[in-house]
């Protein structure tokens, strides 16, 4: 039987300690019975990849609590901030949030940048995070067609040019979660007439991943082939900052009816994240 604690059964407070790859199966099984799906891979990379820094709250051997910090050079993501429902309201979240943070200085991290809820942020706040904008979800059908062209399969030699793009794009250093992730399998590639790189898109083992392409020609490019790819019975979804109005209208028209009459064929604004940042002042 998998080992269950109340809050009210005990007193003390969790200990914060990192979460190790001995930890992995206990928490997966924790965010199952809590409906947050089966996130072992997340875990298990999490776990052992040196650009991050995963915590668990223990209490007493049964991990009630989880918060993971992705060190992007001077950026660091806050994600994963999760508490088992019967142990809320005890300030363990802060207590994780407060690890993440503390680990993002000793990493030297000049930005803390988290995608939250519109009922995470009064936790955030108060660690003097402030709303800098939010993510518009859209989602659309796959497709069924001729492939695009100049979008391919990622190859090793493209690395470094998608280093680039991204570093230019984000501000951040994520170089090692390219490395990570991008296989032919998992990346595909928009190249330009001229034999640049006019962006790319990864996705991690588990879903989700990122697209960058400073055109939007090029992001649609891509976007497109990601629905070829899913094909006419299954979805794609893609997320855009609320002030990239241009390409909020183009995937929005890119996403309508392809037959007549047929109503459930795009969403638009599904979800709304909120994302926060806070910077050093030092």
């Amino acid at each position: 039987m998998i080992p269950t604690m109340s809050a009210s059964a005990i007193g003390p407070m969790p200990t914060i300690r990192r979460l190790t790859p001995a930890d992995v199966e206990a928490t997966a099984d924790a965010y199952l019975r809590d409906h947050w799906g089966d996130r072992r891979a997340n875990l298990s990379f999490v776990a052992s990849h040196p650009g991050m820094r995963p915590f668990v709250a223990d209490a007493d051997g049964v991990l009630v609590g989880t918060g993971v910090l992705c060190v992007n050079g001077p950026v660091g993501w806050i994600g994963t901030v999760w508490v088992d429902p019967g142990w809320r309201r005890r300030g363990i979240a802060t207590a994780l949030t407060q690890a993440t943070i503390e680990a993002a200085d000793d990493a030297g991290c000049r930005t803390l940048v988290l995608v939250s809820t519109r009922e995470g942020r009064p936790l955030y706040e108060r660690f003097g995070f402030t709303v800098e904008t939010a993510y518009i979800i859209l989602q659309a059908p796959g497709l069924a067609g001729p492939p695009v062209a100049g979008v391919r399969a990622f190859e090793r030699t493209d690395l470094d040019a998608m280093v680039a793009l991204d570093a230019a794009a984000t501000g951040e250093d994520r170089a090692h979660l390219l490395r990570a992730f991008a296989s032919p399998d998992s990346a595909r590639v928009q190249e330009r007439p001229d034999g640049s790189l006019g962006g790319f898109v990864v996705r991690a083992p588990w879903g989700g991943g990122a697209t960058i392409a400073p055109r939007i020609e090029d992001a649609e490019a891509i976007l497109h082939a990601r629905r070829l790819a899913s094909g006419s019975a299954r979805r794609v979804r893609a997320g855009l900052l609320a002030e990239n109005e241009a390409g909020l209208e183009r995937l929005a028209a890119a996403a309508r009816p392809v037959a007549d009459g047929d109503t459930d064929h795009h969403r638009a604004a599904e979800q709304i994240l909120d994302w926060l940042s806070a910077r050093s002042t030092s």
